[in-house]
């Protein structure tokens, strides 16, 4: 039997903060015991191996003790010394041999089902609000030795825990180094969300987001492997990714999962979609008011006839219009669940018919707050699908005073300033993140 020294264990590892050494001694011989805090049941431990250690007067009797116990193996190289232990056992070092005992414990908070990041092939739960069990997601999910945890406490009063996560090899320095500080720099009482814990680390007055908070450990352990880094807060069931550009807030992990043929039409979709609910209520009101010329006749025509009833210019409408669809979206989420979806579809239907007859507003208008409503149900990420409800009212303003020019210039400012915005020193309109082999 070969016997491993723990030094080499040591080094091989990445030092992360759940990592756990005792020595157990016994007259004139040490055993190390290693294990993973978020991974092994520490009551297991204690009662199987600890207490089993304490009541040996030999370390043969204990070596024969543990040998009687479920998951017991003899470790035969250093790639299985490092498998076990990512795995959920414990390893203990013997003078003579080095040995693995299964002690993976059951999540104590049971992951919940995805709610808000649904997709249709791939996992289908998201974190809980446990700490110690979403760290085990992403240690059974990315068992790498290369993955490391930091553990900290943020808030004056809360001292709300919080885990660093990172692959070593893959990270980015700088990132990391900037991240460390502004969470030192942290000056809150109490922090108990993960978006809480985003605006903190941004600027306050910032337009888009440029953290990603998701539900989905899938997600998050992509991200790991691309080099970014996931905050785990206990109390919430998201993890708080970085960097994160642009593009990362319109893909879906359907896009990870689905053949290439299908994913490229839905993702020209979704971009079709943020330019529907971002500009067509502004380009309505421009084209109706100020330029009607670019419509071909007939459906000038047909949209001068459907708001001859309407006694008021079209921004009105719009306005309206736009007010009942955010009116119902935030009913739609503060309502209970089991009548939230009825109550909404039945409200928003009575509303557009009733609102159609009495000539408050025109048909074509039912018909683009519907495309609006709809298109902005098409982003993935809700933290970007929340600042694109936002901006087509800038836009419509601009287009009441100014027409089609004004809705132009709005849209380039809106690129300027995205283009200007940076993800923790990274261009928010960059492709993607981890391309750069240096940081792999």
């Amino acid at each position: 039997m070969q016997a491993f020294e723990l030094n080499t264990l040591i080094h091989s590892m990445v030092r992360a903060d759940d990592l756990e050494i005792r020595k157990l001694n016994l007259k004139d011989a040490t055993v190390d015991l290693v294990y993973f805090s978020t991974m092994c049941d520490k009551k297991y431990i204690h009662t199987a191996i600890i207490k089993n250690f304490l009541d040996r007067s030999s370390l043969s009797e204990f070596e024969s003790a543990l040998k009687m116990l479920p998951g017991f193996e003899i470790i035969q190289s250093e790639d299985q010394m490092i498998e076990k232990l990512i795995g959920g056992y414990t390893l203990l070092f013997f003078p003579q041999m080095t040995c693995a005992i299964e002690a993976k414990k059951d999540p104590t908070s049971q992951p919940q089902e995805t709610s808000i990041e649904n997709i249709l092939q791939g996992p289908q739960f998201a974190f809980s609000e446990d700490l110690a069990t979403n760290v085990q997601i992403l240690r059974t999910r990315y068992p790498s030795q290369d993955l490391h945890i930091e553990f900290m406490k943020i808030g004056k009063q809360s001292q709300t825990e919080l885990a660093i996560i990172y692959d070593k090899t893959r990270v980015d320095e700088d990132v990391l180094l900037q991240l460390e500080n502004k969470l030192m720099q942290i000056d809150a009482e109490v922090i108990q969300a993960a978006n809480q814990l985003q605006m903190l680390l941004t600027k306050r007055h910032q337009f888009f987001p440029t953290l990603m908070v998701t539900e989905r450990p899938d997600r998050t352990v992509l991200n790991l492997s691309q080099g970014k880094i996931a905050l785990l807060l206990n109390g919430t069931p998201f993890s708080v990714n970085l960097p994160a550009v642009f593009f990362d807030f319109m893909a879906s992990m359907d896009d990870v999962y689905e053949l290439p043929w299908i994913v490229r039409p839905l993702q020209i979709l979704r971009f079709i979609g943020m330019f529907i609910t971002t500009t067509l209520p502004a380009l309505y009101v421009a084209t109706v008011s100020y330029n009607p010329e670019f419509f071909r006749s007939q459906l000038a025509i047909e949209i001068a006839g459907s708001r001859s009833s309407v006694p008021y210019p079209s921004f009105y409408e719009v306005f309206l219009m736009l007010f009942l669809i955010e009116a119902l979206t935030e009913a739609s989420i503060r309502l209970p669940k089991f009548i939230g979806t009825t109550a909404t579809t039945v409200g928003g239907l009575i509303l557009g018919q009733a609102a159609q007859q009495a000539g408050l507003v025109s048909s074509i208008m039912i018909i683009i707050a519907s495309a609006v409503a709809i298109s902005n149900f098409v982003i993935p990420m809700n933290t970007l699908s929340f600042s694109l409800r936002v901006i087509k009212f800038p836009l419509v303003l601009l287009a009441i005073f100014f027409g089609l020019v004004g809705v132009l210039t709005g849209i380039f400012f809106f690129i300027v300033y995205t283009t200007s915005l940076r993800s923790f020193g990274r261009p928010y309109l960059k492709l993607f993140i981890g391309e750069d082999k240096k940081t792999r």
